[in-house]
């Protein structure tokens, strides 16, 4: 199907809600894509970060190929074989004392499973979150995110939900009192510009939570399985959440989220909550290979190496509409002084794909596979077009 084609196929019946860009990607490999016509671009999108082992990587071929022929569906009331075996191994890999897990198949989803486990676990309402974080667009994780322009349309929302700035002590501590059910909170606020947690704001919402008995859910779903430089980015402080919502690169590209769950949230009813696809056999089966292939592959110490690398090479780029390079591993925001559109147009037609996060941030998620030699040609491409602008 030519390009042309493709594009008004796919406009005249999609829902109209996503801002499209005129390109059609038809294959991927590694951290490659290509697109209707045949040209090849770095992915530094990697399916909003759910594509960190790359694109089209053969355990993930394999796994989806041989739980295909054998099972599917399975809903969670019945037992089975591969979600018994990835329980048991989130289990083993989670910062903590995360020692259960409700399966789900989306970030949104696993940040309503905390929001709701928290409130059933504590008996309380008030939920506590950060200025400038995402969580999703579901009604109750819409509520937990601070962006109005993402809230306004839809309120009224979620009722008790307070935010307070992003790293700010004083304003945290006033906010958690004996009312509050949880703290949620991201490590690093992807959506929200790249923003990096503090370790002493970090403290203090553990320090919180425990004083207050409230829980402490942590936002991994961007951060996690191996971004940022650890398996999961709270490892970097040491942090043992309560709660912990994980998804996009948990199964491989495949729809996939969950919310571990530790021993301060106490036993939940039977039927306080449920999803029919979640934790089906297929999903498990790719979420167990994607965990194997992070530790065979070493892939967050590998993305701990190259964001360094990374790192060290935009800071060379001698540019004035560069304000600030910040981010954790293969996370990376440059926040610039002009609006980051421009950039991400002139970076696709030079064969580079990225993200905004806001205005004028420009975010890189590349697949945790990419090699130094692609993320030179990244840095490359970024320093043309920052000159060009520039001019």
């Amino acid at each position: 199907m030519n390009p042309t084609t493709l594009f008004d196929l796919e406009s005249a019946h999609t829902s109209g809600v996503y801002p499209k860009r005129p390109l059609a990607i038809v294959r991927g490999q590694g951290a490659r894509v290509l697109d209707a016509d045949g040209r090849e671009y770095i992915d530094c999108v990697a399916g909003q970060g759910s594509a960190n082992l790359g694109h089209a990587h053969p355990a993930i071929v394999a796994a989806i190929s041989e739980q295909a022929q054998c099972l599917i569906s399975c809903p969670e009331i019945f037992y089975n074989d591969r979600r018994a075996e990835l329980l048991a191994v989130l289990a083993r890999v989670a910062p903590g004392n995360l020692d259960r897990a409700f399966l789900c198949n989306s970030g949104a989803e696993a940040i309503e499973a905390a929001l709701k486990f928290a409130r059933l676990g504590t008996g309380r309402r008030q939920i506590v979150a950060c200025k400038r974080g995402f969580h999703g667009r579901t009604m109750g994780a819409l509520s937990a995110t601070w962006e109005p322009k993402y809230r306004a349309p839809f309120e009224p929302l979620v009722a008790d939900f307070e935010h307070v700035a992003f790293n700010d002590i004083d304003g945290l501590v006033e906010a958690v009192s004996a009312q509050t059910a949880a703290v949620l909170v991201e490590i690093v606020q992807g959506e929200g510009g790249v923003n990096q947690a503090t370790a002493e704001f970090l403290q203090m919402a553990n320090d919180l939570c425990q004083a207050s008995g409230a829980l402490l859910i942590v936002d991994e779903i961007q951060t996690g399985y191996g971004r940022t430089g650890k398996l999961f980015a709270c490892e970097h402080f040491r942090l043992e959440p309560d709660l912990m919502a994980i998804s996009k690169s948990m199964a491989g590209g495949l729809p996939m989220g969950a919310c571990l769950i530790g021993p301060r949230v106490g036993e939940l009813a039977k039927m306080s909550h449920g999803s029919t696809f979640g934790g089906n056999p297929l999903a498990c089966a790719v979420a167990l290979a994607t965990l194997q292939v992070m530790e065979t592959e070493a892939l967050p110490e590998r993305a701990s190496k190259l964001g360094e690398h990374l790192s060290a090479r935009l800071a060379e780029i001698d540019s004035p509409l560069i304000r600030e390079i910040r981010g954790l591993g293969l996370m990376i925001g440059i926040d610039l002084r002009v609006k980051v559109t421009p950039v991400l147009k002139a970076l696709q037609d030079r064969g580079v794909l990225a993200l905004p996060a806001g205005s004028t941030v420009l975010r890189l998620l590349p697949p945790l596979v990419i090699t130094e030699d692609e993320l030179d040609i990244v840095v490359s491409a970024i320093r043309e077009v920052l000159a060009e602008i520039g001019d």
